[in-house]
C-alpha cells in the first residue's frame, strides 16, 4: 500500500492562495484539522476565525467530520509542516473551478494508481517518469489523457515507458475517459388546422429528420397529438443541441408557412436515463388509455 500512496501534483506542498480540497478529520476549539486530499493527506488547519464571514453560532453546522471542503491556503510552513487554511475566503466561482480541477485530478490519480497496482510499479515512479510532466505540457494531465484516447504515440512517444505500463495505461484511459454519447431531446407541440394540415405536419417532420448527419441521426416520436419528442445522440453536447435546434427551425418554418404552429415546451437539452424512463412510462400510459375497451365494440344495432 505504501507504494500506491502519492500526492497528485509535483509540489509536495501547495502554495499560498492555492485552492485545495480537504477532508475534515477533527473539530477542536481552535478550528478544524483536515487532510489535503491532493497532497497525500498531509495535515492542515482551518482556524475558527476562517470558517465563516458571519458570526458562528454552531461550529457543527459549518463544518463536520468526514465532509469534504474547498478551502484556500493562507500560509505554508514547510519546515514545521504547518498549513493554515480558510473556508470563508472561497468565492462561489472559486468553488466551482476548484471542484472541476479536483475531479479531473482524481480521475487521473485513479488511473495511475490502477496502472501502478496492475504493473507492480511504484505510483510515484509513474508520476516522476511522465505524469507530472504531462501536467506541465498540457496544463493538466487529464487533457493529455483525453488526447491519448485518439493518438497515444503523440502524447507518450517522448517517454521511455514499458510496453506493459503503456498497455495498462491505454486500457484504463480508454475505459474511463472515452466520451459517452449523450441523448439530446426537445419536447414540442405541432398543430396545423388548415386544409392540408396532416400533410403539412408530415412534410415538416420529414424536413426536420432530413437534417440528420452520419454522426447525429434525428428521430421524432409521437407522444400523443399534438405532442412530439425530437431526439438525437451526440458525444458533443453543444453540437447535438445545435443540430436539434436547426431541425426545429426547419420544422417551424414549414408549419408556419401552412398556417400552423409549433410550440416548443422544452428546448433541446441533454436528458438522463430517468427522463427516458418517465417518457416511456407516459407513452405506455397514453397507449393503454387509447386502447379499445369493451364499451368501444360496435353493437348489433
Amino acid at each position: 500500500m505504501e507504494n500506491n500512496n502519492c500526492r497528485m501534483y509535483e509540489n509536495m506542498y501547495p502554495d499560498a492562495e492555492d485552492l485545495v480540497v480537504v477532508q475534515v478529520k477533527n473539530v477542536a476549539e481552535m478550528g478544524a484539522y483536515v487532510s489535503l486530499l491532493e497532497y497525500d493527506n498531509i495535515e492542515g488547519m482551518i482556524l475558527l476565525s476562517e470558517l465563516s464571514r458571519r458570526r458562528i453560532r454552531s461550529i457543527n453546522k459549518l463544518i463536520r467530520v468526514g465532509r469534504q471542503e474547498v478551502v484556500v491556503v493562507l500560509r505554508v510552513d514547510k519546515e514545521k509542516g504547518y498549513i493554515d487554511l480558510s473556508k470563508r475566503r472561497v468565492s462561489p466561482e472559486d468553488l466551482a473551478k476548484c471542484e472541476e480541477k479536483y475531479n479531473k485530478s482524481k480521475a487521473v490519480h485513479s488511473i495511475m494508481r490502477h496502472v501502478s497496482e496492475t504493473c507492480r510499479v511504484r505510483l510515484i515512479d509513474l508520476y516522476e517518469k511522465f505524469g507530472w510532466d504531462l501536467y506541465r505540457k498540457y496544463g493538466h494531465a487529464y487533457t493529455a489523457f483525453k488526447l491519448i484516447v485518439t493518438d497515444p504515440d503523440a502524447v507518450l512517444g517522448a517517454y521511455e515507458i514499458s510496453d506493459e505500463v503503456k498497455a495498462a495505461l491505454l486500457k484504463n484511459i480508454t475505459r474511463r475517459l472515452t466520451p459517452q454519447a449523450l441523448k439530446i431531446r426537445a419536447d414540442l407541440e405541432v398543430t396545423c388546422f388548415s386544409y392540408e394540415g396532416i400533410d403539412a405536419i408530415k412534410e415538416g417532420l420529414r424536413a426536420a429528420e432530413a437534417l440528420s448527419t452520419p454522426e447525429h441521426k434525428i428521430t421524432i416520436k409521437l407522444v400523443a397529438p399534438p405532442q412530439y419528442v425530437m431526439m438525437t445522440h451526440s458525444s458533443d453536447k453543444e453540437e447535438g443541441i445545435k443540430i436539434l435546434q436547426d431541425a426545429l427551425d426547419a420544422l417551424t418554418a414549414i408549419i408556419k408557412s401552412k398556417d400552423g404552429d409549433v410550440n416548443v415546451n422544452k428546448a433541446p437539452r441533454a436528458v438522463s436515463e430517468r427522463d427516458d424512463r418517465l417518457l416511456s412510462t407516459l407513452m405506455d400510459e397514453l397507449e393503454r388509455k387509447n386502447a379499445e375497451v369493451d364499451g368501444d365494440e360496435p353493437t348489433e344495432d
